[in-house]
């Protein structure tokens, strides 16, 4: 793995913020698994990354729309990557699987969430102490994102 990456999540809900950085991947010409933490934000965000902008919706699938090899983004709770994604990004607190599988790993987090927060703490301070890539995002109050580490 080159980078893991924390995206703490401060001013735009998780949907967008994760719409936008889908977006940088699919243009960088990359693929990703988005793994989840339930059915229910599976099925959620299967549908809002069709409508989340009026102009724009990112092609991607689940398990249930079949052709998964076929889709840039593929929707996951299991620790699966059926479309070759070199692109795993966490949401919900997924935890990471197959980390040689992928060359960046974009973990997803409610900075107002506590546990949500100190999960990420968490996460952050093992791999740095395994001495791994990592990198740390921040939204800024203009909803960009400031490298923080």
């Amino acid at each position: 793995m080159d980078d893991f990456a924390f995206y703490h999540l401060r001013r735009a809900p998780l949907e967008y913020a994760l719409a936008k950085l889908l977006e940088k991947v699919t243009e960088r010409g990359r693929r990703a698994v988005v793994r989840v933490g339930s059915e229910a934000r599976l099925e959620e965000l299967n549908r809002y990354l069709w409508t989340y902008e009026e102009r724009s919706f990112l092609a991607h699938g689940a398990a249930s729309d079949g052709f998964a090899e076929a889709q840039p983004i593929y929707l996951t709770k299991a620790t699966e990557n059926p479309n070759g994604a070199s692109v795993l990004v966490l949401v919900d607190g997924a935890e990471p699987f197959a980390t040689d599988q992928f060359d960046r790993c974009l973990n997803l987090f409610d900075g107002d969430d506590p546990v949500a927060l100190e999960a990420a703490r968490e996460r952050w301070r093992a791999l740095k102490a395994a001495s791994e890539p990592v990198t740390y995002w921040q939204q800024s109050e203009r909803g960009g994102w400031e490298r923080c580490d």
